[in-house]
């Protein structure tokens, strides 16, 4: 009787520390699908347990703790884990913990609320950020003009910018596209709106609506914008109380040498740009090198940055990867001329060849704001009316990566400063 206690002792021992964790690896070479990696955490997160994010460790892992409820979550969701015992795991966080490391191991705390700015109907363009976010079943709510005017941005912590035209020029399609159905009816239902709200025009609401997204980055949010949300929110900026809308887009002539009335001053990320001032051509300012690159689709690529662990947490959370060097994508905004990112903006992603910044970051007040170039990360160069990207099809994409790093980043611990 006494040798089958202690055998039984052995054997609930031998279970109990067989394995206390759940070991997400996020590296090329063992994990089915990132993309839903990311969404396992946040699902962890939002059922009110922590997630230990190990930056640089295999690709940027997570550690969960051993549920049989989170085990079976993995398995449905197709996404790769290790089961781990204490001692295994300490290993790994001592490892990370080391000095002569350049690892760090961060808590994510909390689920984040995610907002995404977007107009119901969407045309002509699907969306990245809402594509991802459907496909790592990372749940958000759609807020527009009318949300963001009435201050409920204050309910979230995260805000994503469809691939909005903040300047009220209609994403400049106004050549190519003013006869199409779609554009006719877009420009209609934004004047409608734009009335609806008080404005006589488009611009002012537009403006207001960038004024009061500043705001809420400033008391402490987080924004992150692609394509031609990211240059035309600063313009819209520094293009407070002038008008730089020409008459087919506002009813009435720009402003005389507006340019000379642009305030760097108050933009995020971008300074001394040059608008572009012909409503023919499909583009708002110097700040895309759209038009300027000189690269060939099989050579475009951007290179992250390597930042110290330790020393740069956020924006080593921001790049974390299974790979350095990741496809380059096109958009209306491909990425932004080097010499016109603020000195204060960290970039992250660059091409250094081409003399372009692809992924942004920086500080405002007490919030942060990213700013990713291109339109699909997995689809080079996206037209009007092609069909939206098949991200099953794409499970490890490193481009889409980098949009998932930005959601879990408010759930981390931080520390964050003023400038």
């Amino acid at each position: 009787m006494k040798n089958f206690l202690v055998l039984l002792t052995f054997l609930c021992m031998a279970q109990f520390s067989a394995s206390q964790y759940l070991f997400i690896p996020m590296d090329a070479e063992t994990q089915n699908d990132h993309l839903k990696a990311y969404g396992i955490s946040y699902w962890v997160l939002s059922k009110g347990t922590k997630v230990k994010w190990l930056l640089n460790y295999r690709g940027g892992s997570f550690v969960l703790p051993d549920v049989e409820e989170i085990r079976k979550e993995l398995v449905v969701r197709g996404v790769s884990y290790e089961a781990m015992n204490e001692s295994e795991i300490n290993q790994i966080l001592e490892l990370v913990s080391s000095p002569s490391q350049n690892m760090q191991e961060v808590m994510l705390e909390k689920a984040p609320k995610i907002a995404v700015y977007t107009p119901t109907g969407k045309l002509p363009w699907d969306d990245a950020v809402t594509m991802v976010l459907t496909y790592a079943e990372i749940p958000y709510e759609k807020v527009y003009d009318k949300e963001v005017l009435a201050d409920e941005l204050l309910l979230y912590d995260w805000l994503h910018l469809h691939h909005e035209d903040f300047t009220g020029q209609y994403g400049k399609f106004y050549r190519s596209f003013k006869t199409a159905p779609w554009y006719i009816q877009e420009k209609k239902e934004a004047e409608e709106r734009a009335k609806s709200l008080g404005y006589d025009k488009v611009s002012e609401a537009k403006r207001d609506v960038a004024l009061k997204i500043r705001d809420y980055v400033v008391g402490g949010g987080f924004m992150f914008a692609m394509c031609s949300a990211t240059d035309s929110f600063d313009i819209a900026l520094a293009a407070e109380g002038v008008d730089i809308c020409e008459s087919m887009f506002d009813g009435d002539p720009s402003e005389a040498a507006y340019q000379s009335k642009i305030d760097y001053t108050k933009t995020f990320a971008f300074t001394d740009f040059t608008l572009e001032r012909s409503p023919n051509v499909y583009e708002f300012s110097s700040i895309d090198m759209t038009r300027k690159r000189k690269i060939k689709k099989e050579l475009d690529y951007f290179s992250l940055m390597d930042f110290s662990a330790k020393w740069d947490p956020i924006p080593t959370m921001l790049c974390q990867n299974h790979t350095s060097l990741v496809k380059g994508f096109m958009g209306q905004t491909t990425s932004f001329e080097r010499n016109e990112v603020k000195k204060n903006v960290l970039v992250m992603g660059e091409n250094r060849t081409n003399g372009e910044a692809k992924y942004v970051h920086g500080i405002r007040g007490k919030g942060f704001f990213t700013f990713y170039g291109g339109h699909d990360p997995e689809d080079y160069q996206h037209r009007v009316g092609d069909p939206p990207t098949e991200l099953s099809l794409h499970p490890n994409s490193p481009g889409y990566r980098l949009i998932l790093n930005n959601i879990l980043f408010p759930a981390a611990r931080k520390k964050k400063q003023k400038t």
